[in-house]
């Protein structure tokens, strides 16, 4: 029987993807937000294209708050926002 792909929601657009396909933005149990580049670390997880206009629609949606359960500061959107730019470009 074949594997199950796992799949996760983009709390930008919505949409069901392979998680693989997906970036993982971690909160751990300090509160720190990053994003997780290895889909491992420990801590509440969401998933997110990785895509400028993704993240932007997460922002506005205030997507990554209810996943998170918490209010997130604009300078942490910012940092989140500098890191997916760097991923972008490679």
């Amino acid at each position: 029987m074949a594997k199950k792909t796992p799949l996760r929601k983009c709390i930008g657009c919505g949409e069901m993807i392979p998680k693989k396909q997906l970036l993982r933005i971690v909160k751990n149990k300090d509160g720190e937000i990053k994003i997780d580049m290895t889909g491992k670390e420990n801590g509440r997880g969401a998933y997110l294209h990785l895509s400028e206009e993704c993240f932007e629609k997460a922002v506005k949606s205030k997507g990554l708050e209810r996943s998170f359960k918490m209010s997130i500061e604009a300078d942490v959107y910012d940092q989140l926002k500098k890191e997916l730019m760097d991923i972008e470009a490679e």
